[in-house]
């Protein structure tokens, strides 16, 4: 009988299908693949996304470092009291208009680039982070790209064992109409055949489903219509680990991401203690400050005025002490998250690898089991058709060699895995 979670998912592959349009098919081989995924992922855009804000803070960085040029606008009235300057005596009249441009500098940003150097250093935690984005990416599109080929195979295997239960079958009624078997053996031959017929549709239902997962990432709306070029058993060779280990030292994605982030916060320390240097503003004006608006009257109206202005921090209640505290901290925080990713990576590396390393020795056993499997069911059909074996020997061998075979494939699938993960880790796609 079939599980309830099966029977769940079949209906749920069968009304999706239903609803995707028909397409042309068409055939992607893994490199098409990976192309495509980084053009429709959305976890990629997303990435970028970031690192194109961290670029325009890194713009407005820049910006706030040089002058600044404003228009200023301004009417002030005073109540009137007989006098010329009316109730309020600091303005020069009951009406007072300002029109003036306002070019405004911090003169010790040229010399203080610690903001700039921030805002860089941001931005380069967001490439590295789009970087893991993109190789994370990869290595899912990889798996599910020999997932459909392990599940191709797997279907194959099972076609070809339904085809062995329709001939063991035939074997048996023309035994059991010859009076050399029992009608028990129809029947054992019978099940075993409508056994294969399951794991056939079941086989079917796996390659759709991959198609689907992987049609998710690859194109810009959800498709299965699709072949991929299935070079499974095309195993690429596994480098010796101290270059693999080399490799992933210097290419590490996430190293990347935790080294800049470890610039990111000591340049961030910096800038808070900027907060207990004095600022020193400059700010020239240059317009009209009148009680009319006017270009020419009996005096000059046009002008210009120059201030600067120093300010000197001399007591805030410890506010600045505690940022600058709460960014050693978070300097800290992130010295520590590197040497925590630099073991991860060491061990993902070592992990994988041995993964891959034991895959990659095991291939050949299971390609041997194979064909003894199928060597086993030869001979077991040869001697049932003498006497010699019953039924049930005859189905376990059937078992058994469409066991291996999917064990086979499985074990393909494992190697390419392990591999890709190698290649996410050490950046070599």
């Amino acid at each position: 009988m079939f599980k309830a979670s099966k029977v769940l998912d079949s209906v749920l592959f069968l009304v999706v299908t239903a609803t995707l349009p028909a397409q042309q098919m068409s055939t992607i081989d893994l490199k098409e693949a990976l192309a495509r995924a980084r053009q429709y992922g959305g976890q990629i855009e997303s990435a970028n996304i970031a690192t194109q804000l961290a670029a325009e803070d890194r713009k407005q960085a820049v910006a706030a470092s040089k002058p600044t040029v404003n228009v200023f606008n301004q009417y002030i009235y005073t109540e009137g009291n007989g006098t010329p300057s009316g109730v309020f005596v600091s303005n020069d009249g009951v009406h007072v208009y300002n029109e003036q441009l306002q070019a405004h500098e911090e003169l010790l940003a040229f010399t203080r680039r610690g903001e700039i150097r921030l805002a860089k250093a941001a931005e380069a935690v967001q490439k590295a982070r789009a970087d893991v984005a993109l190789r994370g990416l990869s290595a899912v599109v990889i798996q599910d790209y020999y997932t459909i080929a392990a599940n191709e195979d797997k279907l194959a295997n099972a076609q070809k064992s339904l085809t062995e239960a329709q001939q063991f079958l035939e074997i048996t009624q023309k035994q059991e109409q010859g009076g050399e078997v029992a009608h028990a053996d129809v029947i054992k031959a019978q099940l075993q055949l409508q056994q294969r017929q399951r794991d056939t549709q079941e086989a079917q239902f796996a390659v759709d489903r991959a198609k689907i997962g992987l049609g998710v990432l690859i194109f810009p709306s959800l498709q299965a219509n699709y072949e991929i070029v299935n070079d499974l058993s095309q195993l690429p060779p596994l480098a010796p680990f101290t270059e693999v280990s080399s490799l992933g030292s210097a290419n590490s994605a996430d190293l990347e991401v935790a080294q800049a982030g470890v610039k990111q916060a000591s340049l961030a320390v910096n800038v808070a203690r900027y907060s207990y240097l004095p600022s020193l503003g400059l700010d020239v004006f240059y317009g009209l400050n009148a009680n009319e608006i006017a270009v020419r009257t009996d005096r000059q109206v046009l002008g210009y005025v120059a201030q600067a202005t120093l300010i000197v921090p001399v007591w805030n209640w410890g506010a600045i002490h505690s940022r600058v505290k709460q960014a050693s901290l978070r300097e800290q925080q992130a010295k520590l998250d590197l040497t925590v990713t630099q073991k991860q990576v060491e061990a993902s590396l070592a992990t994988s690898y041995e993964e891959a390393k034991i895959a990659f020795t095991q291939i050949e056993s299971l390609r041997s089991s194979v064909d003894l499997a199928a060597e086993s069911l030869r001979l077991t059909l040869l001697r049932y058709t003498a006497g010699e074996a019953t039924a049930l020997e005859v189905v376990d061998a059937q078992t058994t060699a469409s066991q291996a075979r999917n064990g086979y494939d499985d074990g393909l699938l494992r190697y390419r895995a392990a591999y890709a993960n190698l290649q996410a880790l050490t950046g070599s796609f």
